[in-house]
């Protein structure tokens, strides 16, 4: 479409007719009548009002007026704030479980343009459960606190109003497009005989039976964490399904691995183009072509295929179509052993350059059972608090999650406290310390003393509020804990500090955590690519055959 003809002279105005023409998003309309040549044109007028209407014409004589047809009504098309619905129907409700605000509080918000419903026994619940210090009573509050902001924004406090319903996105959660829902009225609906009316899972059940008896036209469903409230739904005939807005991932076996097998033909197709160079003993390559694409920052890249020279480099470089290789330093060798440690594979070994790479900031491993995190990562700290004075301590810490009963209230200091849950790093330590045999039994006593000085152990629960500066931190068993507690514990490193988180997936006993909502998970996902962060799965364990052959077949 040519634009409109400059204006001819200063303060001069488009003509009705150029300034319809630019309505590209308007259908086709009526061009304006000509003016007359000797009047003077009279600016358009746009009217500020919730019609979406034409701008008003200019002003004409009453016959003309009478005489021209009338403009045609035409909707202005406005930009919503929120995502619209992806289908035509009327969006669906989702009737929300006690369970599912206190795992995420923030699971009101993630329902895109759909419709929540609280039942008023899930509000009592809450109120019950909001007392203490646990990260229960912690999601509770904010759950309290986000309802108690979208209940003071309510336009009205009539009954209509209520019925109208509540914009989540009025806290400014702009992803929320639906409307939040409470139960106002007394629901008298008819259960199985067997369940109990008293119970809170049966009373919020029969408000989903009456809302889907009561709204035919649209979709109500149940979400809850509990399997068995599920269950009891589905018997019932009643829609329900899991929380999934948690999850990082579907499937944990899309997690990233943080290394990657180049092609068989990787020499043969790059022979020529590849630019390389030595610096500092190592080797870099200059590749280009398709598969830089597939690479990430600190990603560790590996060929070994017969008859092919073997390749075991790390991505510290991507620049455009480019990527920049370095080869590895070999820690399977045992001159490069640190405290006596070598790596037995090539994902240990891989480890050992993240974990002694003082660029790394925030490393991640995950693995089966006796891959070697802990004593590897130990090691590693030791190496460079000891020796090479890069950092002044090492943190421990770990989730105390018991595996099986409880066995009570622990006497002693925070350190005594914690002594029984980790016992994987006085296995360790044990190890480390049989290493130096020259040292003789008393050099060995000493240097077991030494570690231990430069070793603290720390409780989770005390997390909050602290700085650690020039600290080696090593969270074991980081597979138990939840997205929020991750970002507590990464978020206390300093300047200076090394954060390594280690765990193994197919171990979690932590409640309503799965393999694909774990902050192990969580935190692998959202640092990948990062300049200095890391992350490598060790798929083969080396603790011993039996313990290999168990972890297959059990």
């Amino acid at each position: 479409m040519p634009l409109p003809k400059p204006p001819a002279k200063r303060a001069d105005f488009l003509s009705r007719a150029d300034f319809e023409s630019q309505a590209a998003h308007r259908p086709a309309r009526r061009a304006g009548r000509a003016e007359p040549a000797g009047e003077p044109v009279t600016p358009a007028l746009l009217e500020l009002s919730n019609e979406g209407t034409l701008p008003a014409a200019p002003p004409v004589a009453a016959k003309e007026r009478a005489a021209a047809p009338a403009p045609p009504q035409v909707a202005v098309a406005r930009p919503e704030r929120h995502r619209k619905p992806r289908g035509n129907g009327p969006a669906t409700l989702f009737v929300l479980d006690t369970n599912v605000l206190m795992h995420d509080p923030t699971s009101l918000f993630r329902f895109d343009e759909h419709d929540v419903y609280l039942p008023m026994i899930t509000l009592e619940e809450l109120d019950g459960h909001k007392r203490g210090m646990t990260e229960v009573a912690r999601n509770a509050r904010q759950v309290s606190r986000d309802l108690d902001a979208l209940a003071a924004n309510m336009p009205t406090r009539d009954a209509a109003g209520r019925s109208e319903g509540i914009a989540l996105n009025r806290t400014g959660h702009r992803e929320a497009g639906g409307k939040l829902f409470f139960q106002t009225d007394l629901i008298h609906v008819s259960l199985p005989q067997g369940l109990p009316a008293g119970k809170a899972d049966n009373q919020i059940l029969g408000v989903v039976k009456a809302l889907v008896e009561q709204q035919p036209h649209r979709d109500v469903v149940l979400v809850s964490k509990d399997i068995n409230m599920r269950i009891k739904a589905r018997a019932l005939g009643l829609p329900a399904e899991d929380y999934f807005n948690d999850k990082t991932l579907d499937d944990g076996d899309l997690l990233y691995t943080g290394t990657l097998q180049l092609p068989a033909d990787f020499w043969d197709k790059h022979a020529k183009t590849v630019e390389s160079w030595q610096q500092g003993g190592l080797t870099y390559y200059r590749i280009g072509g398709d598969i830089v694409g597939s690479l990430l920052i600190n990603q560790f890249v590996y060929l070994e295929a017969p008859g092919a020279p073997s390749l075991y480099a790390k991505v510290i470089e991507i620049t455009g179509k480019t990527a920049v290789l370095r080869t590895l330093k070999d820690y399977t060798h045992q001159k490069n052993s640190i405290w006596g440690v070598m790596a037995r594979n090539r994902d240990q070994n891989f480890a050992f350059n993240l974990l002694m790479d003082p660029e790394c900031d925030f490393i991640t491993l995950t693995g089966t059972a006796g891959s070697g995190k802990t004593l590897m990562s130990l090691a590693s700290g030791l190496a460079q608090v000891m020796d090479d004075r890069r950092y002044t301590e090492i943190i421990v810490t770990r989730v105390t999650v018991p595996v099986g009963e409880d066995i009570g209230f622990l006497p002693g200091t925070e350190e005594e406290k914690m002594s029984p849950w980790m016992g994987a790093l006085d296995d360790n330590l044990e190890v480390l310390s049989k290493t130096d045999s020259g040292a003789g039994e008393w050099g060995r006593a000493a240097t077991n003393d030494l570690v231990r000085s430069k070793i603290k152990i720390k409780s989770l629960n005390f997390m909050r509020g602290r700085t650690f500066l020039n600290k080696f931190v090593i969270i074991d068993e980081a597979q138990n804990l939840t997205p929020k507690q991750m970002k507590t514990l990464i978020t206390r490193a300093g300047p200076g500090t090394k954060i390594v988180c280690l765990g193994n997936l197919a171990q979690i006993d932590t409640p309503y955590l799965t393999e694909g909502s774990s902050g192990l998970t969580y935190a692998v996902d959202r640092f990948k690519g990062w300049a200095h962060s890391g992350h490598v799965t060790l798929a083969r364990g080396e603790r011993s055959r039996l313990a290999d052959f168990a972890s297959e077949v059990l």
